[in-house]
């Protein structure tokens, strides 16, 4: 059982460090936004399904050596498809097929296709290995429990050093393949034992033993049928719950490259605890139903009183001054206070769902002969109610009925599962746990009306006081909202980053206007990014241009300009959403480039931080030498560069590059750039210039502090130093901690 254990363990690190890595990549195939990530999410969990389905075939048909032999061929099986995936799922789906699909059917079944093998294997493996583990009824629960437990806090711990340290330290290459040394461990252990065991014959010709079971089955209440239809809601719940802690403790945290990882880490391996301590004391029960019915609701319950608890101390010093609204959570206090409140609010209820387990597996695994079988069939219930919560979730309820009433539903979901109970028990079974189950349901009804409405929750969150008015905006891909004064002025958040203010930055009308200044003839200028409308409203500074397209990735950031511009008809925004150059639309800039085939002759990336989770994918070789071949000839990319790595990365693609400074924004071209400095600060102090910046807020003084020192310029000729570029599959940037950066402005010509 320790090998056991050992090789379950491994096998569960490495199933989290390829879901992370895997779906990163896909997510370059797929896109960004919230549909093509449910889609590849849809893919992984369809592909552990089918496992579950042919393990729970052919496990109980095997001899005690022929599991663990097929068990050891699963991991092989993984670990080959690991070490290749980089081949297929990126170079070939991200870098061949991305330019041709379109269509969310053909996205989802090319991704389905490249991971229903591995994910199936993935699948088969627990009804494979609890057959090779249990040899006796009463030893049945215990045993899966505790080797599913181990092999959940493997999960864990693959999702925290995935996030933490693999992929910030090796990349994701590296990454796959310490994932691929666990499974072939894994394999090793197996074979071991394999080779130890007694070539037992299948043990279907032992008589059955339904009577052995420790849960009556005369009234249906202790079936395979009735416990997989709790597994699959308690499925459901789980995968939506984690959903909605990633939204609510995302908003918080400001969803920086280690915050998911921590999350979902965090809820694996108090799950896994749960299984493993429930594991020993699931005997104990004479029936397991009242204590999985106590033990699910509850940790909705307790999910629920800590998420209000948070909401309350975050208004509360020192949190309302450490977790400020407009402050940053990347380093240092801020950072490590919101680990620990992460743990706080995820690990506990975790660990009464995790509990669960092992009780489910106790009611129902009543026949030895059919234990690899039970197990793939309550696994695949398990898996459909996974795939439901993340698919009705992520897509539905956050998009119809918000944060605040999707919290709402899943507390009425386990109201009604623990309701339901108690009224066809009445009383007759669980005399002792009935008195617990009622209180449960009491404290349940009684936190409905607790739950804020969507609009008072983030009101709390971004610290909107007496006086500001909030306009804001939630649906499937994440939160805006514009906290203004009486003047309407104020900070633009989205996902829980300041990422603008209304009246906008000098840096970003400048960002978004230099390009076009520069530029002899820019009839049509691209900006990827609109935040709060600076950068896009400044590339529109120039009669010459005739269309402004701008992507924007988050679709409610458009709902929160229209009630903003609504609010302030004669304001810029206002000005910008009226205005027939520009044409704004929703979607991921990345894809648009990949499948476009317009050439623009300025295309412009709005300021993003590098600490952002997914930022990487906007500074990275690949994404630049795509912008390169969207532009014409003598055409300009115009960017921030926050980073050392950025600068080096993208004079490595661009032979004509000049930084203006201190303001570290980067101008590349295939041709000769006509910067001049006194030149570009008449330009911006003409009055048609100063007009159009100047209703944007902008003061032409400030904005000419962005390049009042000497620029640095490359050409062809000049000496690029050997450093570590950004790409999609090794962003430093982007996991701060393993890789602190320099300046962007400390990069120098030759230098």
């Amino acid at each position: 059982m320790l090998r056991l254990g050992i090789a379950f363990f491994a096998s569960g690190f490495a199933a989290l460090v390829y879901q992370i890595v895997w779906q990163r990549m896909l997510g370059m195939f797929a896109g960004s936004d919230t549909v093509s990530a449910a889609l590849v999410i849809g893919a992984f969990l369809l592909g552990l399904g089918v496992g579950s389905v042919v393990g729970a075939s052919i496990a109980d048909r095997l001899s005690i050596r022929g599991v663990l032999v097929a068990f050891a061929g699963c991991e092989v099986g993984i670990a080959a498809f690991a070490l290749l995936s980089k081949v297929f799922l990126y170079d070939f789906l991200v870098g061949e097929l991305a330019t041709r699909v379109t269509g969310s059917v053909a996205v989802f079944g090319l991704c389905f296709a490249g991971l229903v093998l591995p994910t199936a294997l993935m699948g088969a493996s627990l009804p494979l290995l609890s057959r090779a583990a249990v040899d006796s009824l009463e030893t049945a629960a215990r045993r899966i429990g505790w080797l599913y437990g181990l092999n959940t806090l493997g999960a864990g711990v693959g999702a925290i050093a995935a996030g933490w340290l693999l992929i910030g330290e090796i990349g994701y290459v590296g990454t796959i393949q310490v994932a691929g040394a666990c499974n072939i461990l894994a394999a090793v252990l197996a074979l071991m034992l394999a080779r130890n065991a007694v070539a037992m014959s299948p043990v279907t010709a032992e008589p059955r033993a339904e009577t052995a079971a420790p849960v009556p089955s005369t009234d249906g209440f202790g079936s395979l049928a009735f416990w997989s239809v709790l597994v699959f809601l308690s499925g459901y719940v789980i995968v939506a719950l984690e959903i909605v802690w990633v939204r609510f403790l995302g908003q918080i945290g400001q969803y920086h490259a280690y915050l998911f990882a921590t999350i979902l880490g965090t809820f694996l391996i108090a799950d896994g605890a749960g299984m493993a301590v429930a594991s020993r004391i699931v005997g104990r029960s004479r029936d397991p139903r009242p204590v999985f019915f106590l033990l699910q609701s509850g940790s909705l319950l307790l999910a629920s009183v800590l998420l209000l608890g948070l909401l309350w101390l975050l208004g509360m010093a020192p949190l309302d001054r450490i977790l400020a609204a407009d402050a940053g959570r990347f380093h240092g206090q801020a950072l490590a206070i919101m680990v620990g409140l992460i743990v706080i609010v995820v690990a506990p209820p975790s660990f009464l769902i995790g509990m669960t387990f092992p009780y489910a597996q106790r009611a129902v695994q009543r026949d030895l002969a059919s234990v690899g079988a039970r197990v793939g069939w309550v696994q695949l219930a398990n898996i459909a109610g996974n795939a439901l919560g993340a698919i009705l979730t992520g897509l539905a309820t956050l998009h119809v009925m918000g944060t605040a009433g999707t919290i709402g539903l899943l507390v009425a979901i386990s109201l009604g599962m623990v309701g339901a109970w108690l009224l066809l028990d009445r009383g007759t079974r669980t005399p002792v746990l009935r008195p617990a189950l009622l209180a449960l349901c009491i404290g349940l009804v009684a936190l409905l009306p607790m739950i804020p409405g969507n609009a008072a929750l983030w009101k709390i969150l971004h610290q909107v006081g007496d006086g500001q008015k909030a306009y804001w905006s939630e649906d499937r891909s994440g939160v805006a909202l514009f906290r203004a004064d009486a003047r309407q002025r104020g900070p633009f958040f989205i996902q829980g980053h300041t990422q603008s203010q209304v009246p906008f930055l000098p840096i970003h009308l400048f960002l978004g206007a230099v390009g076009p200044l520069l530029h002899a003839d820019p009839a049509d200028v691209l900006v990827i990014g609109v935040g709060s409308g600076g950068t896009p409203f400044g590339a529109g500074v120039s009669d010459a241009t005739r269309r402004v397209t701008a992507i924007e990735l988050i679709q409610l950031v458009y709902d929160v300009l229209g009630q903003t511009a609504a609010a302030d008809p004669d304001g810029a925004i206002a000005a910008m959403l009226a205005d027939k150059r520009y044409r704004l639309i929703h979607g991921d800039g990345r894809r648009a480039l990949f499948r476009g085939d317009q050439l623009y002759d300025v295309v412009e990336a709005d300021a993003i931080l590098p600490e952002s989770s997914h930022s990487g994918l906007l500074y990275s070789r690949e994404f630049m030498v795509q912008v390169r071949g969207r532009l014409k000839p003598g055409g300009l990319f115009v960017q921030w560069a926050p980073t050392a790595r950025v600068t080096h990365t993208f004079i490595d693609v661009f032979p004509h590059v000049v930084m203006l400074r201190p303001g570290s924004i980067l101008i590349g071209s295939d041709r000769p750039i006509p910067y001049d400095a006194l030149a570009l600060r008449a330009r911006l102090g003409s009055p048609a210039t100063r007009a159009w910046l100047g209703r944007g807020g902008g003061e032409v003084s400030r904005m000419a502090d962005i390049f009042s020192q000497p620029a640095s310029i490359w050409t062809p000729g000049t000496p690029r130093m050997p450093a570590d570029l950004l790409s999609d599959t090794f962003p430093r940037d982007e996991y701060f901690l393993n890789n602190p950066a320099r300046a962007g402005s400390d990069v120098q010509p030759g230098k």
